[in-house]
């Protein structure tokens, strides 16, 4: 399983954190030091945190569960939304809509709306609509598809949410928790790890810090859905190899039985067709 390594969380400058006074005490156990008013995050405890997470992330991919990446920060939009496209899992880098996870069924609801409007567009009825009802349409579906395109395809809730910046995306972790949905997050010197099931304690607005780490959780689900597709075709395979096995024994059982048949019939035409043995014995007389 890829993993990360401490000199490479270093020259990402994971290791800042924020000012002493904005500090949450119950990050105190994943801080190193204190230097010139900023606290410095143990990276040797962030590597631990990122192999534990790693590791379930994958089993949960595995499965063929979804996983859902939530950062709308500025930094870390375009770098969530690169390496998640990869392992085709769904994710939100803009607005977070409320309800997403608590009102599910009403954002379902919004993207068949943008199926619908797919249809309409596609249909000859669109060429007799309006001009300024198909600008409507038309930005209407842009403003759907910029906040909800990233989980089209998502029919179902997610099995877990993957969070950068805990403070910033507090709607979403208070509706994972509301749900018992897991929590996998990069949490900075400021946010409370008890939040959260898999707390990565790192610096969530440097960019290279934020990229490594979604960089390495893809990187785990990539492995988890690969070995899903191998365990598959195994599976298959062996199916495939009993079948086999089950019509080579019915031919052979098939063949025995036509054996048993034609020496049973043989049998019987030998003996229709001996004299000796249809001749009737005679009792024997004494004189």
């Amino acid at each position: 399983m890829s993993s990360v390594n401490f000199n490479e969380l270093l020259d990402a400058g994971a290791h800042f954190g924020h000012l002493k006074r904005k500090w949450n005490p119950n990050m105190a156990p994943y801080i190193f030091m204190e230097k010139n008013g900023i606290h410095i995050i143990d990276l040797h405890k962030t590597v631990a945190k990122i192999d534990e997470a790693s590791s379930a992330i994958k089993h949960i991919a595995r499965a063929g569960q979804k996983i859902m990446f939530v950062a709308t920060k500025k930094q870390a939009k375009e770098i969530v939304a690169e390496y998640v496209q990869q392992v085709n899992m769904p994710y939100v880098t803009e607005r977070w809509p409320g309800g997403m996870l608590t009102n599910f069924t009403t954002i379902l609801k919004a993207v068949k709306k943008m199926d619908t409007i797919d249809a309409l567009i596609a249909s000859p009825q669109w060429n007799n609509i309006s001009k300024r009802e198909r600008l409507q349409v038309q930005r209407e579906r842009v403003k759907l598809e910029k906040n909800l395109g990233s989980i089209s395809n998502m029919k179902r809730l997610p099995s877990a949410l993957f969070v950068v910046d805990i403070m910033k995306e507090h709607i979403a972790v208070a509706e994972a928790r509301k749900l018992n949905i897991p929590i996998f997050a990069i949490v900075d010197t400021n946010s409370d790890p008890n939040l959260v099931d898999f707390a990565i304690p790192a610096n969530d607005d440097a960019s290279k810090s934020i990229a490594i780490i979604v960089k390495t959780m893809c990187d785990a689900i990539q492995e988890g859905l690969n070995e899903k597709a191998l365990s598959t075709d195994k599976d298959k395979k062996q199916e495939d190899d009993a079948e086999d096995v089950e019509v080579t024994e019915t031919k052979s059982t098939d063949e025995d039985d036509d054996k048993s048949a034609k020496t049973s019939d043989g049998r019987r035409r030998r003996i229709g067709n001996n004299p000796n043995e249809n001749r009737s014995r005679r009792p024997f007389k004494k004189k």
